[in-house]
């Protein structure tokens, strides 16, 4: 259960922070989006800090299928309806524009960075097809309608976005990582304006980022309430087809579909945290049906924060929190989101005005119909009378038995069998929980 960049590359290794210090900015999250975040500012010649908990890039960034792509899904059909011409224009510059900064980026980086184009395909629906392309002629993007794909199973076709691209992701990290301002293993246990304890010392800073996947400060902004997380599955064949592109289904519950170089990366099986979804099993099911003569390579497994809209939270982390900055809830685009939130969170820290800042801005409306869903599964799961409980807001943890974890089906948490923390936002291991035997 080790993804093929993690299996390929050794990232470079930092010490932990011993003592206090100072800085103007300060970074905490080492994943892609944190590591963006320290190399902009970097650049914009801003002294910065980045803290990462556990090493860097050990948490979702190593899962992802490393898309770099600025079509989303059909989304841009939903954010005409949802916030108009003006604000859907934003989405899409910011995407467009982090995919112009990942190939600036990756020149003369050893990273596979390959120009790909996207497919976004509708296993029966051609209407939703219709509808996302009118929108995106409607923006402005050359996009196409295609009707046959080299995929395995029949389609109502397919729509193209020219001129995007995948990579390596840990190869990337190692190499911007060259530089920063880096400290590991050094977890941030309280957040006071412009001050950060850690464990060895505290760190002061007039500004701060949060990177940390989901945002660990419950009393502001509303994030556990405003995003939910969803377990997706990866299996890596060998000696399966090469699809010569980038695709994914219109449907939550289809297949996603890249080469990495000799391998197929064939995604799919997702679940809400703490559900119920295929798996590996389903993607096996599916390997075996439409790739008979494949040999599974590797296999692993991805957790992506999900927000109200499908549009990340990017910018002031509330109305109440002066300095600190947010960039979470990515929606299974994490890639190319790092890149724009970066963008983005450069501009607002240094004071410049950014056109794209009001359709990513973490304080608009909740009023959305998945509100009322996140908040009746919180509900359910903190009167049903079951242990262990998650240390984030005591929801009940469910067994997860594809991958022999205890899951937290609110807002996503997840701990070994043992009780030890694997994924945010709760911030430590289970209190007093031991397992004697596999939970059935």
């Amino acid at each position: 259960m080790e993804s093929i960049w993690s299996r390929g590359t050794e990232l470079p290794r930092f010490p932990s922070l011993q003592g206090d210090c100072r800085t103007d900015v300060l970074v905490i999250g080492g994943g892609l989006a944190g590591l963006l975040c320290a190399r902009r500012l970097t650049e914009l010649g801003v002294e910065n800090i980045l803290v990462e908990a556990d090493a860097l890039c050990g948490g979702i960034t190593k899962d992802t299928t490393a898309k770099i792509t600025s079509q989303h899904g059909l989304i841009y059909d939903k954010l005409l309806r949802q916030f108009g011409a003006e604000r859907a224009g934003m989405y899409l510059q910011a995407n467009q524009a982090a995919v112009r900064e990942y190939r600036r980026l990756c020149t003369g980086i050893d990273c596979g960075f390959e120009e790909k184009d996207a497919f976004v395909y509708s296993r029966s629906d051609r209407r939703k097809l219709e509808q996302e392309l009118r929108a995106l002629e409607a923006l402005g993007v050359p996009a196409e309608l295609k009707e046959e794909t080299p995929l395995p199973f029949s389609t109502a076709g397919a729509v193209r976005f020219l001129g995007q691209a995948q990579f390596d992701p840990l190869r990337f990290a190692a190499a911007i990582s060259k530089g920063l301002r880096i400290y590991e293993h050094t977890p941030v246990l309280e957040l006071r304006p412009c001050v950060a304890a850690t464990p060895a010392g505290k760190i002061r800073a007039e500004k701060m980022i949060v990177c940390t996947h989901f945002p660990f400060l419950n009393k502001h902004g509303s994030y556990f309430l405003k995003m939910y997380q969803r377990r997706s599955y990866v299996l890596a064949l060998e000696n399966a087809a090469d699809v010569a592109g980038m695709y994914v289904d219109e449907a939550e519950d289809g297949l996603s579909l890249r080469n990495a170089g000799e391998l197929l990366l064939l995604g799919g099986g997702g679940h809400r945290t703490g559900g119920q979804g295929g798996g590996w099993q389903e993607l096996k099911r599916c390997a075996a049906r439409y790739y008979p003569a494949s040999r599974e390579r590797a296999r692993w497994a991805a957790q992506d924060c999900m927000t109200l809209d499908g549009v990340p939270y990017v910018g002031p982390y509330s109305a109440r929190t002066q300095g600190l900055y947010v960039a979470t809830g990515f929606n299974k685009w994490g890639m190319t989101s790092s890149m724009a939130a970066a963008m983005l969170l450069g501009d607002l820290v240094t004071g410049r005005e950014n056109p794209w800042a009001p359709v990513f801005s973490p304080s608009r409306t909740i009023l959305r119909p998945q509100l009322a869903v996140n908040a009746a599964e919180a509900v359910l799961s903190l009167l049903k009378p079951a242990r262990p409980r998650c240390p984030h807001m005591g929801c009940a943890l469910k067994w997860n038995p594809q991958e022999r974890t205890w899951d937290c089906p609110c807002h996503g948490s997840r701990f070994t069998r043992e009780g030890r923390l694997i994924d945010n936002p709760a911030t430590g291991d289970l209190k007093g929980y031991k397992s004697e035997s596999e939970p059935q």
